[in-house]
């Protein structure tokens, strides 16, 4: 995982392992009595864990998750990301424009060939289909209509 992508919310929220859950309620609880985070040794010796280092990896990784923000810097800055606020928002069309390029220049080759030896299983046209809807559902519709007659035409030799 790169820098940037672990400073990013998560565009699907990951639910907390039981441990995790076990941290958010104790910090919830912590803040509520007292008015302000737990530090992590208070975690640490709160939850039973063995170092203040297990502290710091499991707040961290619910950082990634979006569940706890940090405020800034600071110690006792910790505040619990209430579950209505989570990211839920599930993003497709996940393809950077080197691979839509690739995808495309695979499926272009693969129509290319059959076209100049005239050789093609109906498993393989079936496999072209596949291989357009794929493309529609990645938002790569101009390439999925530009395919749609070659490979109707392909389908017709069969």
């Amino acid at each position: 995982m790169t820098s940037s992508q672990s400073s990013k919310k998560p565009d699907k929220p990951i639910r907390p392992t039981k441990k995790q859950r076990d941290l958010l309620n104790f910090i919830e609880s912590f803040i509520t009595e007292h008015g302000y985070s737990p530090s992590y040794r208070e975690i640490k010796d709160g939850l039973s864990y063995n170092s203040v280092a297990t502290v710091a990896l499991h707040i961290n990784s619910l950082i990634g998750r979006g569940h706890l923000k940090k405020r800034d810097y600071s110690a006792r800055s910790l505040e619990v990301v209430p579950e209505a606020e989570v990211s839920t928002k599930l993003q497709t069309n996940q393809v950077d424009p080197g691979e839509e390029k690739w995808l495309v220049e695979k499926v272009e080759y693969f129509i290319h060939t059959s076209e100049q030896t005239g050789e093609l299983t109906q498993a393989q046209v079936d496999e072209l289909y596949i291989l357009l809807e794929t493309l529609r559902i990645l938002g790569i519709d101009g390439a999925a209509q530009s395919f749609t007659p070659r490979i109707a035409k392909l389908k017709d030799k069969l």
